[in-house]
């Protein structure tokens, strides 16, 4: 499912036009990224799950191509971790 897709099935699900789906689903993504680029930024939404901020540290990897050693530098990503209600759901 694209963002588009998912815009649809918002207004349908909620009775909303797709422009104010679209806005509602805009709002959402702005409020958790600016959440999750503060210092211990966590967004957790009961039964769906929760999106956190975790460190990845450097490390030493390996061109595929020519198998030669490079250097992948550290650096923040976001975690998903499920949660019951959605877990429940998908088994």
């Amino acid at each position: 499912m694209n963002k588009a897709e998912l815009i649809e099935q918002v207004a349908t699900g909620a009775g909303l036009s797709k422009a104010d789906a679209k806005r509602a689903l805009d709002a959402f993504i702005d409020a958790t990224t600016k959440e999750l680029k503060k210092k211990n930024g966590r967004v957790s939404l009961v039964g769906f799950g929760s999106f956190t901020v975790a460190k990845r540290a450097a490390r030493t990897g390996r061109n595929p191509q020519t198998g030669q050693e490079i250097k992948i530098v550290a650096k923040n990503v976001v975690r998903f971790k499920a949660g019951s209600d959605l877990s429940d759901a998908v088994n």
